[in-house]
């Protein structure tokens, strides 16, 4: 049976390595003696370093992400509350991973950056879709949302909110991110047959 404390030593040891070291330069070998375990003990838990990084990314941004995975069974909620509160859980996640990067004691390299956001992105966006696509679908049944593509509707969503609420890829002001919401909620409302305003209280900016 697998030791929950020293996976998760497995974690913490990578989590504080990437402090003051770049991921690509970063080995197993480094994560094993910061854990103070065996190389080999690694592989027991993990295949790969990648696969160390994607768990640690899962963990770090689970919190914030959970009560979202919830709510798509929570029908006596309406559809668009459980939209708002699921973009919340998006943008909480995205200020997460933003944190992360502020607390380290080095300047992160573009590149070290857009891989960190692009694992990130597709948590983000595997975790959340299934989920924002159940609401949306629940929606058109109840007559409330008129769209035929619910799957196709949320990764459009979730991927647009994944890359504009940080500027990994694109640099941005808070100006323009809000414009660019702004256009996203408009698309939204348009693209649903709802009138104009029905979702402004999102505040997917604030």
């Amino acid at each position: 049976m697998a030791d929950t404390q020293k996976y998760d030593r497995i974690l913490d040891a990578l989590q504080q390595l990437m402090i003051d070291e770049s991921i690509q330069n970063i080995s197993v070998s480094d994560i094993a003696a910061k854990a103070g375990i065996g190389k080999g003990s690694i592989y027991y838990y993990f295949p790969s370093k990648e696969a160390i990084l994607d768990a640690l990314i899962r963990r770090n941004y689970e919190a914030p992400l959970q009560t979202a995975k919830q709510l798509a069974d929570q029908t006596d909620i309406p559809p668009f509350t459980r939209m708002a509160m699921l973009f919340q859980a998006c943008r909480s996640s995205a200020a997460a991973f933003l944190k992360q990067g502020s607390e380290k004691s080095r300047t992160i390299t573009l590149q070290e950056s857009a891989y960190l956001h692009q694992k990130y992105l597709n948590y983000l966006i595997s975790e959340l879709k299934p989920n924002l696509a159940k609401i949306i679908r629940q929606g058109i049944c109840a007559g409330e949302i008129h769209f035929d593509f619910p799957e196709a509707l949320a990764e459009i969503v979730l991927i647009v909110l994944g890359v504009k609420l940080n500027n990994t890829f694109l640099s941005t002001t808070p100006e323009d991110c809000e414009y660019t919401i702004r256009g996203l909620i408009s698309l939204l409302e348009q693209g649903t047959g709802l009138s104009e305003g029905t979702l402004s209280y999102l505040n997917l900016t604030e």
